[in-house]
C-alpha cells in the first residue's frame, strides 16, 4: 500500500496514455480532475490487488464514448457519488475500492478522482492492460465474468442501472445509451469480488504506467533523448520514425474511425507507414505490409520529447515514432484473441505477436 502524490498521478498520466496505444481520451482533463480531488479530499491510497479481501466488492469507474468529444462535454462533477450510491442500494453491499478498466488516458484519472472524492482507495489493477474501444473487450470477459449490474449516468442527470444477458449485450445497449447522452457517458461496470479481480484482473498496471511515464519524464530533458531507454523499459520495438502526412478522422456511433499516414525519415526515408484506429490503434502497416495489428500495442510518441501521442491530438506535420508493444500475454489465449484480435475489428488478418513479426522480418 502507498499513497498517489501529485507527480505519481502525472507520471500515471504520461504512462497511460502511452498503453491508450492512441485511445482512451485525451488525459489532460482527467488529470485536472485527478489534482482537483486530492486537492480537495487527500491523497490516494493504491492497494496492491492482494491487499484486496477475497469478498471485498470492487468496481471500476469510467468513461465512455468517442475520445474526441471528452474535450468539449465535460462532466459536472458528482456522477460517481450518484452512481455508487445507487449500486449499493441495488447491490446491497457497499463497495471497498474502485479500480480502472483500462490504462488509457481518462480512464486512468477517473478512478484517481473518484477514490479522492469518496474516500476509498484504488487497487493496482485493471480489466485490460491497455485501452480497446469496447467494454467487453475485458480480461474479465475471457474469465467468464458479467459486467452488470452496472450504473450509468451523464452530465444532466439521466441515471439508470443496466443488467444484460451477456458482456456483448452490454456494450452494444450501454454504447446507445451513450451515443443519446451526447456520445460520453459516466459508469461504474465490473462489480466484483477481490478473489476475481486477483484472478482475471491485469495486475500492477498503475505502477506500470506510472515508471513508463516516469521515465519519458526523465527523458525529455535530455535533448535528443534516445527511444532506445522507453523500448527497454517497455519490452517493445522501434516500427518507424517520421512526419505525419495524414489524418483521417469520423465518428460513429460512439466511436472515432480513422487512418494516419506517416512517411519515414532519416533512416527510415524511403519509408511509409499506414495505421487504422476504431478510438485505439488496431492495424499497422508499412510499405503496404502488415506489421502489427491489436491485442499488441500501435503507439505514437513525439520525435524530441518522446511524449505520448493520442489520436485526437494528432497533426499534419507532427515528427512521431512509432513503437509496438506487446500486450498481455491474457491476449494472447483463443479467447482473448476472439474478443480483440483483428478479426473482430473486420480485418481479414490472422494475429501473430509483435515480437514474431520482427524477427520474421530481420531475417528477411
Amino acid at each position: 500500500m502507498r499513497y498517489l502524490d501529485k507527480q505519481a498521478i502525472q507520471d500515471i498520466a504520461t504512462g497511460a496514455s502511452l498503453l491508450g496505444a492512441g485511445g482512451g481520451g485525451d488525459p489532460y482533463i482527467g488529470k485536472l480532475m485527478a489534482f482537483s480531488a486530492v486537492e480537495k479530499y487527500g491523497p490516494v491510497k493504491l492497494l496492491d490487488v492482494t491487499e484486496v479481501p477475497d469478498d471485498a466488492l470492487v468496481v471500476s469507474s469510467s468513461m465512455m464514448g468517442a475520445p474526441s468529444v471528452f474535450v468539449e462535454k465535460l462532466p459536472r462533477g458528482d456522477e460517481y457519488q450518484d452512481l455508487f450510491d445507487k449500486l449499493k442500494r441495488y447491490l446491497g453491499t457497499a463497495v471497498y475500492a474502485t479500480f480502472p478498466i483500462e490504462a488509457g488516458g481518462i480512464n486512468s484519472m477517473i478512478p484517481i478522482a473518484v477514490a479522492a472524492s469518496l474516500g476509498m482507495p484504488m487497487v493496482d489493477c485493471d480489466s485490460m492492460g491497455r485501452a480497446f474501444p469496447e467494454l467487453q473487450m475485458t480480461t474479465f470477459s475471457i474469465y467468464g465474468l458479467g459486467a452488470t449490474p452496472l450504473a450509468i449516468t451523464d452530465e444532466k442527470g439521466n441515471t439508470g442501472i443496466l443488467e444484460t444477458i451477456d458482456n456483448h449485450w452490454t456494450e452494444s445497449i450501454a454504447r446507445a445509451i451513450t451515443v443519446q447522452m451526447g456520445a460520453t457517458s459516466s459508469m461504474c461496470i465490473f462489480p466484483i469480488k477481490g478473489s476475481d479481480l486477483k484472478r482475471a484482473g491485469v495486475r500492477n498496471i498503475v505502477s506500470y504506467s506510472e515508471n513508463i511515464g516516469k521515465t519519458i519524464r526523465e527523458l525529455s530533458k535530455e535533448k535528443g533523448s534516445s527511444i532506445q531507454t522507453l523500448l527497454d523499459v517497455t519490452g517493445g520495438f522501434h516500427i518507424l520514425s517520421g512526419k505525419i502526412i495524414d489524418v483521417s478522422r469520423s465518428t460513429e456511433g460512439g466511436f472515432n474511425y480513422g487512418k494516419t499516414v506517416i512517411e519515414g525519415i532519416d533512416r527510415d526515408k524511403n519509408r511509409q507507414a499506414e495505421i487504422l484506429f476504431q478510438n485505439e490503434n488496431i492495424v499497422l502497416k508499412r510499405n503496404g505490409k502488415v506489421v502489427e495489428t491489436a491485442p499488441d500495442l500501435i503507439c505514437l510518441v513525439d520525435l524530441e520529447t518522446l511524449i505520448p501521442m493520442t489520436n485526437e491530438g494528432l497533426k499534419y506535420g507532427k515528427r512521431v515514432h512509432i513503437i509496438g508493444l506487446p500486450c498481455d500475454p491474457k491476449w494472447r489465449t483463443p479467447k482473448g484473441i476472439e474478443l480483440v484480435g483483428p478479426r473482430y475489428f473486420g480485418y481479414d488478418l490472422d494475429y501473430v505477436p509483435i515480437e514474431e513479426l520482427c524477427r520474421k522480418e530481420a531475417r528477411a
